[in-house]
């Protein structure tokens, strides 16, 4: 399965002409194989039952992507409270907008971008965390459109989901590739799904190499109010072991910073996606005898 991997990652990087790069470099100092960054949506309440004495046992760091939505202000059996977010921030964490109501932004609701990014940012202003400077795709719906939204509000990367290189139903991905994937179009390298194993994580992880950084996408552990997205606690537990005994740097969206320029975009964003989709599903050569004479 590895070679496989490299395989596809070095004819990615020839299909990907030269003239796509950004002029001026997107990667501030070497970036060093085996660098992670975990990231946790939709304020579950296991992020601080679970994950949180999870992470701190090994040192990693992570991001939690923060909403109100679903029935987040009145469930909390399910969901987070604020003083729990504040725990988690005060524990060094990152806390990240994933929008006030969970809204998926497209061409038709980016204008309700701005309230609902200010509004998770004013509560964490309340509850003394600062603004974000993160933010994931709620529902891994994107548009360009909120580009100069997100940099208003001083959002530096923005996570997306595996799709559209890979079905959204598979929980697989690519690595970010800085220089080539625009901050705000950061992928992740794999979606952990109920049905992930350890080969699954490992899978999506052993994408971090040659300058690539694997991006995984959690939610609950478990996720109680989301079933199709929840991982078990045994996995989970399972996948900080593997990291730490094979020495992955694990870190929050946020110290991408460290290594790399979130103001060096690529000119269009989608050339490196078509490249990937070109490279999973190559044109069929019609080899029928004499077909070409």
């Amino acid at each position: 399965m590895r070679f496989a991997v490299c395989a596809l990652l070095l004819t990615l990087a020839s299909a990907v002409a030269a003239d796509d790069l950004p002029a001026t470099p997107a990667v501030r100092k070497a970036i060093p194989d085996r660098l992670v960054v975990l990231t946790f949506d939709d304020s579950a309440k296991s992020h601080y039952t679970i994950v949180r004495p999870l992470l701190k046992q090994y040192g990693f760091g992570a991001t939690f992507f923060i909403t109100e939505g679903f029935d987040f202000p009145t469930n909390k059996k399910d969901y987070m409270t604020w003083d729990e977010i504040r725990e988690l921030h005060d524990d060094g964490f990152e806390i990240g907008n994933h929008t006030r109501d969970h809204l998926g932004i497209s061409d038709k609701t980016v204008g309700r971008l701005p309230e609902q990014l200010q509004a998770i940012a004013d509560n964490c202003r309340t509850h003394g965390i600062p603004a974000p400077v993160t933010f994931a795709w709620p529902g891994n719906a994107m548009t360009p459109a909120a580009f100069e939204t997100l940099k208003a509000h001083g959002i530096r990367f923005a996570r997306r989901g595996g799709a559209p290189e890979y079905p959204y139903d598979e929980g697989r991905g690519f690595a970010y590739e800085p220089g080539l994937d625009d901050p705000l179009m950061v992928p992740s390298a794999g979606d952990a799904r109920p049905k992930w194993t350890l080969p699954d994580f490992i899978r999506a992880v052993d994408q971090a190499r040659d300058g690539r950084i694997a991006v995984l996408q959690f939610h609950g552990v478990p996720d109680t109010a989301h079933n199709w997205v929840s991982s078990s606690q045994q996995n989970f537990e399972a996948y900080l072991k593997y990291l730490h005994v094979e020495r992955y740097r694990v870190i929050a969206l946020r110290d991408l910073q460290e290594f790399v320029d979130p103001e060096v975009a690529p000119a269009d964003y989608r050339r490196v996606i078509e490249s990937r989709r070109e490279a999973l599903n190559p044109p069929k050569t019609d080899t029928t005898p004499g077909k070409d004479r």
